[in-house]
C-alpha cells in the first residue's frame, strides 16, 4: 500500500491564527485538491491528521468540521480522486490526550486502519508539532512551506526533514 498522511490546515487549506471556523473560511490552497486527486488517481492513499481544538474551544461545532471534511471530499472526487481516512483531535492543549499532535495517536490510528507499519511513511505538514509526530513513529517528516511552513523553518527542523514548497510539489516528486 502506498499510503501518505496529511496535515490539514496550512497544507490543503490555508490557515488562521484565529482559526477556521466556517465551510466559508475553508479555502483550500491553490493545487491541494488537484495534489490529492493526482496522488490517489496514481494508486496511493490519502489519509489526514488534523488537530482540531476549535471544538474544545467552543469556536465551531462538531456539524461543521464535518461538513469542511465532507467539501474536501467532493472536491477531490470531482478531481477524480479520493481522500481516504481523516482523523481529527478535537480536545484542547490541556486536555491530556493521547491523539493531539505532538504525540503520535492520530497517525497510529490511521496505521492501524490500513493495518501498515508507520516507518518511513510520509507525514507532510507545516508545523513543529506536525515533524515531532512523525519522528516519534518512524514516520518520513516532510514540512511544505505554505501555512506555517515558512515560520516553521526558521526553528531548525529534524534531521531528515524533507522540505517542498507545497503540496503539489510534494506530489510532483512522489509522482515522477
Amino acid at each position: 500500500m502506498k499510503l501518505i498522511i496529511l496535515d490539514r490546515d496550512g497544507v490543503i487549506n490555508h490557515d488562521s491564527d484565529a482559526y477556521i471556523k466556517s465551510l466559508d473560511e475553508w479555502i483550500p490552497i491553490p493545487g491541494s485538491i488537484e495534489a490529492i486527486a493526482a496522488l490517489s488517481k496514481a494508486g496511493w492513499t490519502v489519509a489526514v491528521a488534523t488537530n482540531q481544538s476549535g471544538i474544545a474551544r467552543g469556536y465551531y461545532p462538531l456539524s461543521v468540521l464535518e461538513s469542511m471534511h465532507a467539501r474536501l471530499r467532493e472536491l477531490v472526487a470531482e478531481q477524480g480522486g479520493e481522500v481516504g481516512l481523516i482523523v481529527k483531535c478535537p480536545h484542547g492543549p490541556d486536555d491530556g490526550c493521547e491523539c493531539r499532535k505532538p504525540k503520535p495517536g492520530m497517525l497510529r490510528q490511521i496505521g492501524e486502519h490500513y493495518g501498515v507499519a508507520l516507518s518511513g511513511i510520509w507525514f507532510v505538514g507545516d508545523s513543529a508539532s506536525d515533524l515531532e509526530t512523525a519522528r516519534a513513529v518512524d514516520c518520513q517528516p516532510v514540512l511544505v512551506k505554505t501555512g506555517k511552513g515558512e515560520r516553521t523553518l526558521t526553528k531548525g527542523l529534524p534531521a531528515g526533514t524533507l522540505v517542498f514548497d507545497d503540496l503539489a510539489a510534494v506530489a510532483a516528486q512522489l509522482l515522477t
